[in-house]
């Protein structure tokens, strides 16, 4: 084993809805299992705790003695990913580095249309996996950052490459057309069912309004796929290598 250990701090946004934190803890879970000898500490922007701060104080508690890379658990860039995270950790522990966020990239895409093709999350009357013929869009929640929205429409036509069909986006919250609408509008342009593939990373208030949208059915979010928790190392290795240290390795 290498003599330094190198930690990676996961940074979800946070959420009340307590499946939130376990879907994340269970995404971590399957980040320990690809590498063990990585130390990974769980930490939340908001509502939720560890916080940051409190994930940093055990990191510096345990004397890590590794670069520590911090990988925020989020979909797209904003004032979270590009502002809050970095300069929290960066006041918290110096000389750590704050990798991208997760998305938008083709895991992510792969993980989408493994919970299109599985029982949809949620309530009763949203049945059925999606059928080849099926609209899917793409439910997001939004952001008020030009290049978050950007990120939106990229994941959207990452997934449209995946699935070999057009997958328009629509958000719950701000920054682009309203789920609700453009699930209307798939209506009256003749799709017989509109299914919605939930860009979200755990549960919580914006997968509640995607199921108030109007679609036939609205998928699981991306929660602990094996694709993501491959990406959250991929973020973790990228970072590691602007600052010129090799990928964590046994």
């Amino acid at each position: 084993m290498a003599d330094r250990h190198p930690a990676l701090l996961a940074v979800a946004h946070g959420t009340r809805d307590p499946s939130g934190p376990a879907v994340v803890r269970e995404l971590l879970d399957r980040v320990r299992a690809r590498r063990p000898w990585l130390h990974v500490a769980e930490a939340y922007g908001e509502l939720v705790s560890p916080s940051l701060e409190e994930a940093a104080a055990e990191l510096v508690a345990r004397g890590a003695d590794g670069p520590v890379v911090v990988v925020p658990l989020l979909l797209g860039r904003g004032y979270h990913a590009l502002i809050d995270i970095p300069e929290r950790a960066g006041r918290l522990l110096p000389g750590a580095v704050t990798a991208r966020p997760l998305g938008p990239d083709a895991l992510l895409a792969e993980a989408l249309a493994g919970r299109l093709g599985a029982r949809p999350s949620g309530r009763p009357e949203n049945g059925g996996p999606p059928h080849p013929q099926d609209t899917v869009v793409l439910g997001a929640a939004g952001s008020a950052d030009p290049a978050g929205v950007a990120d939106v429409r990229a994941a959207a036509r990452l997934l449209a490459r995946r699935l070999g069909r057009p997958v328009p986006y629509g958000v719950v919250a701000a920054g682009g057309p309203a789920l609700r609408d453009v699930v209307a509008e798939r209506r009256r342009s003749g799709a017989a069912r509109v299914v919605v593939a939930s860009y979200l990373l755990a549960p919580g208030r914006f997968l509640d309004r995607m199921h108030e949208c109007g679609a036939d059915a609205v998928a699981a979010p991306i929660g602990a796929h094996d694709a993501a928790a491959r990406l959250v190392l991929r973020r973790y290795d990228e970072a590691l290598s602007r600052i010129g240290e090799p990928a964590s390795a046994c």
